[in-house]
């Protein structure tokens, strides 16, 4: 079976190389169909290959951000007729769409169609979706991947996307990471920690919750918080001048960090702390499946699923109290650390494992496609 994955913009190359590696290893002819990744490396392409036919000169690396954006809206309608014209693939399967309203009118029908709509069904997300071209998007498709049960009501309840159309697919967990050859030591900025460390990575984005871990770290005695990652809508300053009033230990760094970088930061964490607002997934959090670290999340979105494979510690979205608790229980308990942290690996080594994500993927493709 000749599978196409199609990621425009390279919003989520983990994502999209390490099922594509998988649906290789299951059996599949796969190509992804995507743009340069501008921000550093990516997975290296095993058992599949990759077309970067998007934007090639809108995403070029060291182009300015506005010369960028104002690129690809040029290239965009090009690239997706290219795709249209190109009828290789015998399912395609869309990571991201650039512009819903649009595309839902380009993409070709000839074969069958599948769309994960990764990001796009948080509360914040949903409230942007442009109506009509959304749900023309979403009627266009001939099956849509939630990856959770949350994200698949939020289909079927809010969208009225008729439920034999959506599939419960799981995020796999990013365990490439744990076997990186060549990994870089900790950032200068985090080297020398010698009490637990409390771990927020990703972009820090307002919905994330990472001003409601600084305030915990008020309660928190002979810890530390590292915030690692670029912020996103967020003021650096005024964060920094928040973690400075609580007295604590608070490290940042606050550039994209490389898959290098990853090992050393996840194996030093003691806990990986994710107090959301909103959600539907995260790639961080499956990061932190991959390492076997004890993970405190809030009830969020998909988040609640996890906990209740007992593979994190859930508390209530939006509060500094229950976080703290939390957080302070596990630091002042190593054996409830262990405990949490081998769930998490377990889960990563079973339901989240990428081999049982490409199964899964693969059975439903074979099924819309007859074959």
């Amino acid at each position: 079976m000749r599978i196409r994955i199609v990621d425009p913009p390279a919003y989520t190359p983990p994502y999209d190389r390490s099922l594509s590696a998988a649906l290789a290893r299951g059996g599949a002819e796969v190509e992804l169909v995507t743009s340069p990744f501008v921000h550093g490396e990516v997975p290296a392409a095993v058992g599949y290959t990759v077309s970067e036919s998007f934007y090639r000169r809108s995403g070029r690396a060291g182009l300015p951000a506005p010369l960028r954006r104002a690129g690809r809206a040029a290239e965009h309608l090009v690239d997706m007729l290219s795709l249209r014209r190109d009828g290789a693939a015998d399912l395609t399967h869309y990571q991201w769409l650039t512009v819903p309203a649009l595309d839902s009118l380009l993409i070709s029908r000839r074969s069958p169609r599948v769309l994960t709509p990764h990001g796009w069904l948080r509360r914040e997300a949903w409230r942007e979706r442009p109506g009509r071209g959304w749900r023309r998007l979403l009627d266009t498709m001939d099956a849509i991947v939630a990856l959770s049960e949350y994200g698949a009501a939020r289909l079927t309840d809010s969208a009225g996307v008729p439920a034999e159309r959506v599939h419960v697919i799981p995020h796999g967990a990013f365990d490439y990471l744990t076997r990186i050859s060549d990994p870089a030591p900790l950032p200068p900025e985090l080297a020398g920690a010698e009490g637990p460390v409390i771990l927020a990575f990703g972009l820090v984005r307002p919905y994330k919750g990472v001003d409601l871990l600084v305030d915990a770290m008020r309660e928190l005695e002979g810890a530390e918080l590292w915030i690692v990652g670029r912020p996103l809508g967020v003021d650096l300053g005024l964060l920094r001048a928040r973690a400075a009033a609580t007295g604590a230990r608070v490290r940042f760094v606050s550039r994209f960090v490389a898959d290098r970088e990853i090992p050393s930061i996840f194996e030093r964490a003691d806990i990986v702390a994710l107090p959301y607002r909103d959600a539907e997934q995260s790639g961080v959090l499956y990061t932190a499946l991959a390492f076997g670290k004890p993970i405190v999340v809030s009830d969020v979105g998909g988040f609640p699923e996890i906990a209740a494979r007992g593979a994190a510690r859930l508390v209530s979205s939006g509060l500094v109290a229950p976080l703290a608790a939390a957080l302070g229980d596990l630091i002042a308990d190593p054996q409830a650390r262990a405990a949490l942290g081998a769930a998490a690996a377990a889960a990563a080594a079973g339901p989240y494992s990428w081999d049982r994500v490409a199964a899964e993927h693969l059975a439903l493709y074979r099924q819309l496609s007859g074959s």
